[in-house]
């Protein structure tokens, strides 16, 4: 237990800040996504959704500094985690609500990918998802108000958004300002990117079942092999065995091996009494 290695803090307040965090962004989903789909509700809503968005912002403003003073090295950090700087000085830029959009789902994106739970494929649903809605919302956004506009609803959005992401493009709705179409590039990359994750993770996965087979094949040849030489053994003993039984047999039946009798004391000892008997006994 004393040799095991502790975290460091960065560590352990990414650990923390984790479900809260992805919390926030939930939050700021369903503010950015109320004054799109309830273009009529009142002032308040607009302004209490706005203030949303910029509190969400500033969190992850904040956790980016927080890690940024818990790091080990500052300029390592700086450098290995430059797109979370990006993504929060961006809204600072122009600070547009399509900006602080693209900054949110990066940094909630850098984070879930820092998470050891997080599986890919549940990553890539989720980016999938995400990308899927607020993409709907962003050209929705931008679309609806367009004197030559063809994207009035949020139906129409989201049909938009499914035929870009997979790359099919019926071509019945499509953007017409320019902001709609930089939003289409970034749906049309952001789909082939995860249509080759999912196709490499599919890959992977094939792959990884393959080898395991070929490791349980090969494992199983070589206890294969192992009871062949086993058997080989145990035939060469028994032939040794075998061979050994029959030199012995053959000493004893001619008289040569160690335990054989002479043939005078074989044949019985009365025959030898006979004929001394017969030598010195008188003649009638």
């Amino acid at each position: 237990m004393l040799g095991m290695k502790q975290p460091s803090r960065q560590a352990r307040w990414e650990r923390r800040t984790q479900v809260p965090l992805l919390v926030l962004a939930v939050a700021f989903a369903v503010a950015y996504a109320v004054p799109i789909v309830a273009p009529d509700a009142g002032e308040g809503v607009h302004r209490a959704c706005t203030h949303a968005e910029w509190a969400v912002w500033a969190a992850f403003a904040v956790d980016y500094l927080v890690r940024l003073g818990l790091a080990a090295d500052r300029r390592v950090f700086v450098r290995t985690h430059w797109l979370d700087l990006a993504a929060v000085v961006l809204p600072l830029v122009q600070p547009l609500r399509l900006l602080r959009l693209v900054a949110t789902l990066m940094l909630v994106g850098r984070r879930a990918r820092m998470a050891p739970q997080v599986r890919l494929t549940t990553y890539v649903a989720g980016a999938v998802v995400g990308l899927l809605m607020f993409g709907s919302l962003a050209v929705l956004s931008v679309e609806r108000d367009a004197p030559r506009g063809n994207i009035k609803n949020l139906g129409d959005a989201v049909w938009w958004s499914f035929t870009t992401m997979t790359t099919v493009g019926y071509g019945d709705h499509s953007p017409t300002t320019g902001l709609g179409r930089l939003i289409a590039v970034g749906l049309m990359l952001s789909g082939i990117a995860l249509l080759g994750v999912v196709t490499a993770n599919i890959a992977a996965w094939f792959i990884a079942r393959f080898e395991r087979d070929d490791q349980v094949e090969r494992l199983q040849l070589a206890v294969l092999r192992e009871l062949q030489d086993e058997v080989r053994a145990l035939r060469g003993e028994v032939a040794r065995l075998r061979g050994g039984d029959g030199g012995d047999g053959g000493g004893a039946g001619d008289g040569s091996g160690p335990g054989a009798m002479p043939a005078q004391a074989a044949a019985g000892a009365p025959p030898s009494c006979a004929g001394q008997a017969g030598v010195t006994s008188p003649t009638p």
